[in-house]
């Protein structure tokens, strides 16, 4: 097949080669164009070496043969990689301006992806979204974003995905286009006339978005934050969660293309764009509010820092401190064990659901962090426990997190550690390939 490989001028440019490389080990034909900011990156020597071809990024190189048009006819696939916001923009205003917009112009019925890379301010911006819409309105095939470490301390969407799984996505479409020209080719000015023809094509771009959208179609349900139990009218029981992991898996579970519903008990940071948001405070607050968002969820992740205890008596006045009143006494009651029970009311109702529990542990002379963890996942008989180590500067209010995930199943525990986004990213890969092995094959 030959394929036209277009390079934008991002930081994401030297992922592309491993991509090319792909392409290239496949069997393809692949002329690359980068842009001139992509020269800026990575240079055309390095091009020219992966494919075997001349690079250029100027129409006015091989003038002769209209390189331009010559390579929007001949293209059969084009993909851009990484799409920057600049680039997005030219290409949805029909702007001409180098080589490589010009050929997008040329390309006629040969199919187009495009795989973004920006910050997450850039791709969330009106103007983007205005352009990735007007592109995705003219049949060109605009993937999501991954989310994760961005350039500098930055994290979130706008990572350029995988290049496999740019590979994959772009397999499959060029698999759907040449399905649908055989389609048109066997039945002459009707090539939609066969049903399983149609309902075939519809599946393959689906199955090009799901290689960076493995949660599409789903709907998650996350807790995030620390609850708090209140004493009287202005004191409460609560605890050092900032809320910061459980905001990083609503996005990257977004981001994978689930509906996100976000459980939000007390939090430090502002809740992820595009996600449902339901406010809780106490440990039975949420409680309610999980019981009531699992009925309708594929996955449930707990990732809330709920009290154990509150207190048996709320005091409706302030309690003052008197010298002439004795101390007060609080006794404690124990909340619900939220997590055990969604796993026995989906056992109950059979509910074919993932829940993933979160375990925050300190060790002591009875054992250690993972010790408390397996005793835990065994009570709670969830999915997946999600363990860190707590503590003073550990865990609580900072901005990377080390996990260690435990299968119920016995499986090898997994570690993963960075950012939160960068281990929010890790959990919610786990999570797809967890569901992935849980669908039984066709």
């Amino acid at each position: 097949m030959r394929i036209v490989l277009g390079v934008g001028g991002g930081i994401a440019a030297y992922k592309v080669a491993s991509l090319l490389r792909l392409f290239t080990e496949a069997g393809h034909d692949v002329t690359v164009i980068p842009t001139e900011a992509a020269t800026r990156f990575v240079g055309v020597a390095t091009w020219e070496a992966l494919s075997g071809h001349p690079v250029s990024n100027s129409v006015f190189d091989a003038v002769h043969t209209v390189n331009h048009v010559r390579l929007g006819h001949e293209a059969e696939l084009i993909v851009v990689a990484p799409a920057t916001a600049d680039l997005l923009a030219r290409a949805a205003t029909g702007q001409a301006d180098d080589l490589l917009t010009n050929t997008l112009l040329m390309a006629g019925d040969c199919p187009v992806l495009m795989a973004p890379a920006m910050h997450t301010e850039m791709w969330q911006h009106p103007a983007t979204e205005a352009n990735v819409e007007t592109l995705r309105s003219r049949g060109v095939t605009v993937l999501e974003p991954a989310s994760g470490r961005l350039t500098g301390a930055d994290s979130g969407p706008g990572r350029l995905p995988e290049p496999e799984a740019i590979f994959t996505a772009a397999m499959a479409l060029a698999g759907a286009e040449a399905a649908a020209a055989n389609a048109s080719a066997t039945s002459g000015a009707m090539p939609a006339v066969d049903p399983d023809v149609t309902t075939a094509l519809a599946a393959v771009p689906a199955a090009a978005q799901s290689a960076v959208t493995p949660l599409a179609g789903l709907t998650v349900t996350i807790s995030a934050g620390g609850t708090r139990e209140p004493l009287d009218p202005v004191r409460f029981l609560g605890n050092r969660s900032s809320g910061k992991q459980g905001v990083a898996l609503a996005a990257a579970a977004r981001d994978a293309g689930a509906r996100v519903r976000l459980l939000a008990a007390h939090m430090e940071v502002p809740a992820p764009a595009g996600v449902e948001i339901v406010q809780v405070e106490t440990a039975l607050e949420l409680r309610e509010a999980a019981l009531h968002a699992a009925a309708d969820s594929d996955v449930v992740i707990m990732a809330a820092a709920v009290a154990d205890f509150r207190p048996a008596d709320v005091a409706g006045t302030k309690i003052k401190k008197r010298d002439d009143v004795a101390d007060p006494m609080i006794n404690l009651v124990r909340n619900p064990d939220i997590l055990r029970e969604l796993v026995e009311v989906r056992d109950a109702a059979s509910r074919n659901q993932l829940i993933v529990g979160f375990a925050a542990e300190t060790g002591d002379a009875g054992g250690d962090v993972l010790d408390y963890a397996r005793a835990k996942l065994h009570r709670k008989a969830c999915d997946l426990l999600v363990v860190n180590q707590v503590g003073r500067d550990l865990v609580f209010g900072e901005d990377t997190n080390t996990v260690v995930i435990l299968s119920r199943d016995g499986s090898e525990p997994q570690e993963a550690s960075g950012s939160k986004s960068d281990v929010a990213a890790a959990v919610i890969d786990r999570i797809s390939a967890e569901l992935s092995r849980a669908v039984p094959p066709a």
